[in-house]
């Protein structure tokens, strides 16, 4: 049976056929969504998440006031096997959906209705769930849980490698185009004014899981602070580096040293290039930013 809107009309619906992984990171509290698929602006569709509440991925036709209706819910206390019952009675398309759920305190919840396009199915684990429709085969979503649970490092970082084990091992049958990462930890956001840590997407690429790698790479450089190990006094080799970064970015005279004009300069070449964040105030650099000054501006 076609999709139909409330009044009775035909509702045209491109199914959102795509693999994900929704997880909550049992160290830091982190809730997060990855999603890959052969649909234009994934990002857009599947992915909802709030800080210290849950989060939740819609799919295969996804009914996207999933998302919503579940943080009310849980925000009520309400748990998430009784979200999932409430989803079943009250969406007469629910046999063609597909959407997991994890709570804030790790209990997950993968379900995928019956009109799911095959192959199609998912796995609910302690702390994340992983699901696809319209795959290559299970092997796609024993990718995603094997990897996620086999790697260290951040919620981001586990994620992402999920991703893309779940691409290499196939993926979405019809191709790739869109990939996006979802991860919320409560004022966390651009001046810690919402939980949006990470949101990342890539809307339309010929890779799209690659590129949401590099995305998560240049999310680091651009926000993450240096690490104490990481910071470089200026002084030798490493000045001369730096100075020759500012005399061809046009912005430090050659045969000029470290002075206050040379100390403006970083500032305002740091700014062009988003890397405020990783200029310090005493006389040394960042390494990670010095190296990528270096590639923007090659000797």
């Amino acid at each position: 049976m076609p999709p139909r809107e409330a009044g009775g009309t035909l509702t045209r619906m491109r199914p959102v056929s795509t693999f994900s992984i929704v997880a909550r990171d049992a160290q830091s509290g982190d809730l997060g969504i990855a999603v890959a698929s052969k649909f234009l602006a994934v990002g857009a569709v599947v992915p909802f998440a709030e800080a210290d509440v849950g989060a939740v991925a819609t799919q295969s036709y996804a009914n996207t006031s999933y998302g919503p209706r579940a943080m009310a819910a849980l925000r009520a206390g309400v748990p998430i096997d009784l979200i999932h019952e409430a989803f079943a009675a009250t969406d007469d398309q629910h046999a063609m959906r597909q959407y997991a759920l994890v709570d804030a305190s790790g209990r997950s919840l993968s379900f995928t209705g019956d009109a799911c396009h095959p192959w199609a199915g998912g796995v609910a684990r302690a702390g994340f769930a992983a699901q696809g429709n319209l795959l290559a085969g299970p092997e796609v979503v024993d990718a995603l849980a094997d990897t996620f649970e086999a790697t260290g490092g951040s919620l981001a970082e586990r994620l992402v490698a999920a991703l893309r084990a779940g691409d290499e091992a196939g993926g979405d049958r019809r191709g790739r185009q869109g990939a996006a990462l979802l991860v919320v930890r409560a004022g966390a956001g651009y001046g810690g004014f919402n939980d949006r840590y990470i949101d990342l997407r890539v809307d339309d690429h010929a890779a799209p899981t690659g590129r949401l790698r590099e995305l998560l790479e240049l999310h680091h450089l651009y926000f993450d602070r240096p690490r104490e190990s990481d910071l470089l006094p200026l002084e030798g080799a490493v000045l001369e580096r730096l100075l020759g970064v500012l005399e061809r970015s046009g912005r430090h005279r050659a045969g000029e040293g470290w002075d206050e004009s040379a100390q403006r300069a970083l500032r305002e070449l740091a700014g062009i290039e988003n890397l405020e964040e990783r200029i310090t105030q005493d006389d040394r650099i960042d390494r990670l930013a010095l190296e990528h000054l270096e590639r923007r501006y090659p000797g």
